[in-house]
């Protein structure tokens, strides 16, 4: 990528911060990081109960938001496993689960890194968090028969909203 572009998030959590793409958008991640789903995916297929960078449809390509589920309030039905899955932003906050630039935690993280951003101390702390979300698909593996994907929703629809395969 020869030309860098920067992006002007201005919405409900953030105003004036700018970043610069630097990679092409889905390519040159690190080694150690291999999300099975791309960000416009994980939307069209139900992530966060249709709650999710509702208002950042400035900062991100429109084609993201043509098939993906969203609401203006939580809905369940909308997770692609319609069971609950997610906690309240101060919840993440209190538990230091958000770090950096991205307030709104670990997929916003992956939407920017997935752009092209690339900020070196941050991606290392998101990665090994990604990579660390590996245990959830190993308790489906040792506690539910091959092919039932109705064991374990909720570790599923977690897996899903980390970008792990929940259909393992």
């Amino acid at each position: 990528m020869t030309d860098r572009r920067e992006i002007v998030v201005n919405d409900k959590m953030q105003t004036g911060y700018r970043y610069t793409l630097s990679a092409p958008e889905g390519e040159q991640f690190d080694v150690e990081f291999k999300p099975h789903y791309s960000p416009q995916t994980m939307l069209e297929m139900g992530v966060f109960e249709g709650r999710y960078l509702n208002d950042c449809t400035d900062e991100f390509p429109s084609e993201w938001y043509q098939n993906a589920k969203i609401s203006p309030k939580p809905d369940i039905t909308l997770n692609f496993f319609g069971v609950k899955s997610r906690q309240p932003l101060k919840v993440w906050q209190q538990k230091g689960w958000i770090y950096g630039p991205d307030p709104r935690g670990w997929f916003q993280w992956y939407c920017r890194y997935y752009l092209g951003r690339r900020l070196a101390d941050i991606d290392r702390i998101q990665i090994k968090r990604w990579k660390g979300f590996a245990r959830h698909a190993g308790q489906i593996r040792a506690n539910c028969y091959p092919g039932d994907v109705f064991c374990r929703p909720r570790q599923r629809q977690g897996l899903l909203q980390w970008s792990y395969d929940p259909l393992i």
